[in-house]
This record gives structure tokens, C-alpha cells and sequence, in this order.
């Protein structure tokens, strides 16, 4: 779902994230929401900087300024740029439509090593006596999604054609072992897939767009 809305305030894009825009929705689910705003350009000029990010203005959401969020994205960040590939899109003006045209400049083959990163932190921190289970069911998560990326050139967002075996790992329902072995095989499938993505990301781009939105709030 999109909405155009008239550029009354300086946030450029909402979209869902978490279960609502994984597929993984339940009776229970919150809906989290991140965000990109433009703080004036104006305000770069002080002292005192405009803040990178931000709780709001929306209900459950996070917000970046958008240099910020273009930095984190050209990092391979796995949260920002599941952002941009987001299927439940809220809120959107002009410069975050041409953010989310310009998201294929962002990717690159870091993202191998960057989702491979993440999901190996959160492996890490789980406890296979106690498990905290939905951690371990955003990890098996993350592994697909940086799977899919580095075959396909975009991240897995919905990954509601598993929603059963995914939630069943949420519920505790699947062994401890059967969830390390899936976690395992998609590790390893990781690391040997060879990639489609660039070397590097097109930086360019990027800044580019990033002018151009700083020129539109002077």
C-alpha cells in the first residue's frame, strides 16, 4: 500500500517493517514502522548539527535523517535496506520516491558479509539451553534475506511462503538442534553462493540525490 502525501513536514518515507512485512503477522502483532526525514539544510550550518535519527513522528517508529540512512544503506545494513524493499509502504513524497528508484545504487557485495555479520551476532547471543526463540527466528530470517539478495540483487522481505516453519521456531515448537542445523546449511549456503551484486555500491548516485534533497530544503 502507498499513499502520496503533500510535503508537509520533513519525513520522505514510512514504510512496515517487522512481522506485518515479513508475512509473519500474528493477532498479537505490533505494527513497526521506520522512517527517512530531511532535516533543513539551513540547519547544517549551526553548531550544533540536526540529529540523525529520532523516535517518530509516527506510532512504533524509528526514523533516520536521510544522509544518515544513505550512509547506513551504502554499509550493506541489513535493517536500512530491508527499508527500502519494504512492501507496506505509508507514507511517501517526491525525494522518497526517488529514494527508493535510486535503492539498487545502495547494494552491494558487502552485503555478503554484512547479513552473514548480523545473523552470527544474534546466533552468538543466543542461549541453546534458553533460547529466546523469536531472536532465533529472525536469524534463520536474516540469513534468507541476505541469501536472496546476493542471488537476486534485492533482499527477502516477505518470507511468508515459510510463515509456518518460521513461527514454528517462535513458538518454540522446532528442536534447538533442527533450527542450528537450518542456520548452519544457510550459513554455509551463503558463504558459497557467488554474487550478482557490484563490487562496490554506486556512490555517485547517491550523492547525487542526496544534493538534490538538500537543495530542496534551503
Amino acid at each position: 500500500m502507498t499513499q502520496d502525501v503533500p510535503v508537509s513536514n520533513d519525513l520522505i518515507l514510512s514504510v512496515v517493517v517487522g512481522s506485518r512485512a515479513y508475512g509473519l503477522q500474528t493477532d498479537t502483532s505490533d505494527t513497526d514502522r521506520r522512517g527517512v526525514f530531511a532535516a533543513p539544510t539551513a540547519a547544517f550550518w549551526r553548531l550544533d548539527k540536526p540529529a540523525t535519527h529520532r523516535d517518530g513522528p509516527l506510532p512504533e517508529q524509528f526514523s533516520w535523517e536521510v544522509e544518515r540512512f544513505c550512509m547506513l544503506a551504502l554499509d550493506a545494513n541489513p535493517t536500512v535496506l530491508e527499508c527500502l524493499w519494504s512492501p507496506v509502504v505509508e507514507l511517501i513524497t517526491p525525494a522518497g520516491r526517488r529514494l527508493r528508484d535510486l535503492r539498487g545504487a545502495f547494494v552491494s557485495a558487502k552485503a555478503h558479509s554484512s547479513f552473514a555479520g548480523y545473523a552470527d551476532a544474534q546466533f552468538r547471543r543466543l542461549d541453546p539451553a534458553a533460547p529466546k526463540w523469536k531472536q532465533a527466528m529472525h536469524m534463520i530470517r536474516l540469513l534468507m534475506s541476505g541469501l536472496h539478495l546476493v542471488r537476486h540483487g534485492e533482499p527477502l522481505v516477505d518470507v511468508g511462503s515459510y510463515r509456518e516453519r518460521l513461527l514454528a521456531i517462535k513458538r518454540g515448537e522446532m528442536p534447538w538442534a533442527e533450527v542450528d542445523a537450518w542456520r548452519a546449511a544457510l550459513s554455509a549456503e551463503l558463504a558459497a553462493t557467488p554474487s550478482v551484486l557490484p563490487a562496490t555500491p554506486d556512490r555517485e548516485r547517491v550523492e547525487e540525490f542526496l544534493i538534490d534533497v538538500r537543495k530542496e530544503n534551503l
